[in-house]
C-alpha cells in the first residue's frame, strides 16, 4: 500500500492531532523541505558573493578613476597625498570583499553542498532515501492500531445502526397498542422489538470489546510513533544545528570589523589625512611659484666682446639659415619680416616668391636653383643667384667673410 491509511478512512471526532491516521506526513515532508532549504541557503550564499564580487570591482573602477583624475589636477602637497590615501583605502578594501566572496563561495557554499550530498541520498525511482525510510517506519508503526480503529468505527457503526433499529421496534410496539390490533400482530411486534434489543446488545458488546482492544494497543503504537519521529527530529536537529553554524561562518565571514586588516586599513587612513598640514603645502607653494622663487633681478652689465666672439661658425652659419637665408628661396623657420615691415609665415613668404613684384632674371634665379630636399648648398659660391631681403636686426661683421647690415635694409 501507498500514501498513508486512507482505506481504514477517518472517524467521527478526527482532529489535526499528530496521532490520528496519516498525520505523519507532515513530519515526513519537513524532510524534503530540509534538502530544499539547503538549496535556498546555497543560493542566497551565491548571491552575497556576487554582489560583493561587484561591489570590489566598483571600489577598484573608482579609486583608478580618481587617482588619475587627483594625480592630473590642480591639488598638491600633503593634502593631495591625504586625498590619495583614500583611493589606497579603496584598493585596500575591494581586496578585503574580494576575500569576502572567495570565502562565502569556496568556504560556505561548498560547505553547504558537500553536507547536503552527504545527507540526504537520492533513490533510482526519485525521492530521499531519508524520506522513504521515514515514512516506512510511521506506516509500520501505524498500521496495527490504524487496523484497530477501523474495526472500532465498524463495530460503532453497527451499535449505532442496532440502537436505531431497535428504538423504531419500540415506537411502532407502542404505537400499534391503541390501535386495536389482533394479539398475533401484537405478537410478532413485540418479537421484532425483542430482536433489536438483542443486537443492539451484541453490537454494544462487541463495540466495546473492540475499543478495548484499540485502547490496549494504543500505548505500544504511542511507543513506534514516538520512536520513528525521534529519528526525524535527530535528523532535524542536524540540519538546524548546521545551518546554524553555517550562518555564523557567513557572518564572520561578512563581519570586516572583526579583521584586522580592515582595522588597519582606516588607522592608515586617518592617519595620511590627519598627517597633512596645510600650513607646509602653502610655503612649498610659495617658494615653488610664488614670492619664494629665485629671480635674475636686472643689473648693470658692462659690454663684453668676448661674448660675441665665443659664438661658433656652426651657430652662425644655423643662425642664418633660420632667420636670414641670403641666396635660398627656401622659407626661413617661423615667420620672417616683410618688406612692408609686417611679419609673414611659411607658407606666405613661398606665396610672395611667386608674385609679379619680383623680376623675370630674379624669378630665373629663383626655378633654376635646386630643391632643398638633396640640392646643393645655397653658400657656395658656384650657386645660383641670389634673392633679396630684408634684414631682421643689426649686425656687424666680426669675422673677415662675414656681412655686416642694419635691422630694414636690402
Amino acid at each position: 500500500m501507498s500514501g498513508g491509511y486512507d482505506e481504514y478512512g477517518s472517524h467521527e471526532g478526527a482532529t489535526d492531532s499528530f496521532w490520528e491516521v496519516g498525520n505523519y506526513k507532515r513530519t515526513v515532508k519537513r524532510i524534503d523541505d530540509g534538502n530544499r532549504l539547503c538549496n535556498d541557503l546555497m543560493n542566497c550564499i551565491q548571491e552575497r558573493a556576487k554582489i560583493e564580487k561587484a561591489y570590489a570591482q566598483q571600489l577598484t573602477d573608482w579609486s583608478k578613476r580618481w587617482r588619475q583624475l587627483v594625480d592630473k589636477g590642480p591639488q598638491y602637497g600633503s593634502v593631495e597625498q591625504a586625498w590619495v590615501a583614500m583611493m589606497g583605502e579603496a584598493e585596500k578594501v575591494s581586496d578585503l570583499h574580494t576575500d569576502m566572496k572567495n570565502q562565502l563561495m569556496n568556504i560556505d557554499f561548498e560547505k553547504v553542498k558537500n553536507w547536503q550530498k552527504d545527507s540526504y541520498h537520492k533513490q533510482m525511482m526519485g525521492g530521499f532515501k531519508e524520506t522513504k525510510e521515514a515514512e516506512e517506519g510511521f506506516k509500520k508503526a501505524q498500521k496495527p492500531w490504524a487496523k484497530k480503529l477501523k474495526e472500532v468505527e465498524v463495530a460503532k457503526k453497527s451499535y449505532h445502526m442496532a440502537c436505531k433499529e431497535e428504538k423504531l421496534a419500540a415506537t411502532r410496539e407502542a404505537n400499534i397498542k391503541g390501535e386495536g390490533t389482533t394479539p398475533a400482530e401484537q405478537r410478532k411486534i413485540q418479537d421484532k422489538l425483542d430482536k433489536c434489543k438483542q443486537d443492539s446488545q451484541k453490537t454494544k458488546e462487541k463495540y466495546e470489546k473492540v475499543l478495548d482492544e484499540l485502547n490496549n494497543c494504543t500505548p505500544q503504537y504511542m511507543e513506534n510513533m514516538e520512536q520513528v519521529f525521534n529519528q526525524c527530529q535527530q535528523f532535524e536537529e542536524k540540519r538546524l544545528s548546521f545551518l546554524r553554524e553555517v550562518l555564523l561562518d557567513v557572518k564572520r565571514h561578512l563581519d570586516l570589523t572583526e579583521n584586522q586588516n580592515y582595522v588597519t586599513i582606516y588607522r592608515d587612513l586617518e592617519r595620511a589625512i590627519t598627517s597633512a598640514s596645510p600650513e607646509e603645502d602653502l610655503k612649498w607653494f610659495s617658494n615653488i611659484h610664488g614670492p619664494g622663487m629665485h629671480m635674475n633681478w636686472p643689473r648693470f652689465e658692462e659690454y663684453n666682446p668676448d661674448l660675441i666672439h665665443s659664438i661658433s661658425k656652426k651657430d652662425k652659419s644655423k643662425r642664418f639659415n633660420d632667420d636670414v637665408m641670403l641666396t635660398s628661396v627656401k622659407a626661413p623657420a617661423g615667420k620672417v619680416q616683410a618688406e612692408d615691415g609686417g611679419s609673414v609665415s611659411s607658407y606666405d613668404k613661398n606665396q610672395a616668391y611667386s608674385s609679379n613684384e619680383w623680376s623675370d632674371d630674379e624669378q630665373k634665379g629663383i626655378h633654376s636653383g635646386s630643391d632643398t630636399n638633396g640640392g646643393s648648398n645655397p653658400f657656395d659660391e658656384e650657386s645660383g643667384e641670389g634673392v633679396r631681403v630684408k634684414a631682421l636686426y643689426d649686425y656687424e661683421g666680426q669675422e673677415q667673410d662675414e656681412l655686416s647690415f642694419k635691422a630694414g635694409t636690402d
